[in-house]
């Protein structure tokens, strides 16, 4: 019968030794572990006010012709 309590064991110290690897791979990358996993890099992108309200027109419009096409089919 497997012993679970000593797979347990074995598996976190895997994940430790896992875990101390992609620390220091991070430092030579020059990220911290979370941030490899993360796209926060990234600049975010800002829509103005304007670009929004376009967007939200656009999607409204989509629900209205998708809800006439139902209320057409029923």
């Amino acid at each position: 019968m497997v012993d679970f309590a000593k797979v347990l064991t074995e598996l976190q110290q895997e994940r430790s030794h896992l875990d101390h690897a992609i620390r220091a791979i991070g430092k030579l990358v020059g990220r911290s572990p979370r941030m490899a996993w993360t796209n926060s890099n990234k600049p975010r992108r800002t829509l103005s006010a304007a670009a929004r309200r376009k967007i939200a027109a656009a999607q409204r419009a989509r629900w209205a012709k998708w809800k006439q096409q139902t209320k057409k089919a029923a």
